[in-house]
């Protein structure tokens, strides 16, 4: 007896019932080391329409560019309230928040002299909503960071769309950026093939 393989299914509207639970939209407890910022932002279709269904799942390293999982063998510290990783659901009007510390410096594949290269400050970022067969993936890079222009990722990207990976600050509230997703259309966000 042999397994056929069935086709993709697309999330359906019930989606984000089984999800709800596992919502987190604080990455980092009141004790962790770090500069604290708050994102927020819309995901938006093709036609400039707020996406009320999706969800954001987020992985980040902590400020000192470590990230909580077994694999990150680095010799770094690793508070015990920090596990950098969020999911949040966007609401009727497409906007979702979540709250943070800015990460730290990570490792990256070797440079031209056998060194990793350091990536630039960024946020794991994949987008899950009804319609898609499978999650998006991209980043989001904060502004003013000298580092962003010797990021190797922002590097493979073309110069005009960078702009889509790097959050905006908001007038008048310290520590607030936005950031949206577009998900196809004219100023899409780039998104990363696994």
């Amino acid at each position: 007896m042999t397994l056929q393989a069935t086709t993709w299914q697309t999330v359906g509207p019930f989606f984000s019932i089984g999800l709800s639970r596992l919502y987190r939209a604080n990455l980092a407890g009141p004790t962790v080391a770090g500069e604290r910022v708050e994102i927020s932002g819309r995901i938006l279709d093709g036609e400039g329409k707020p996406v009320p269904d999706g969800v954001i799942e987020i992985w980040q390293a902590n400020t000192h560019g470590k990230y909580a999982h077994p694999e990150d063998v680095q010799d770094k510290p690793l508070e015990k309230e920090f596990t950098g990783f969020g999911r949040v659901a966007t609401g009727i009007d497409g906007c979702f928040r979540f709250s943070t510390i800015k990460p730290g410096r990570v490792p990256g594949p070797d440079g031209a002299n056998g060194r990793p290269r350091s990536q630039a400050p960024h946020l794991a970022i994949s987008i899950l909503t009804r319609g898609l067969l499978r999650r998006l993936v991209t980043r989001m890079y904060f502004p003013d960071e000298p580092i962003n222009t010797e990021d190797f990722v922002l590097g493979l990207v073309e110069e005009s769309r960078r702009q889509t990976l790097i959050a905006k600050k908001i007038e008048g509230r310290a520590n607030s950026l936005q950031w949206d997703v577009v998900l196809q259309g004219a100023n899409e966000t780039v998104f990363f093939e696994l």
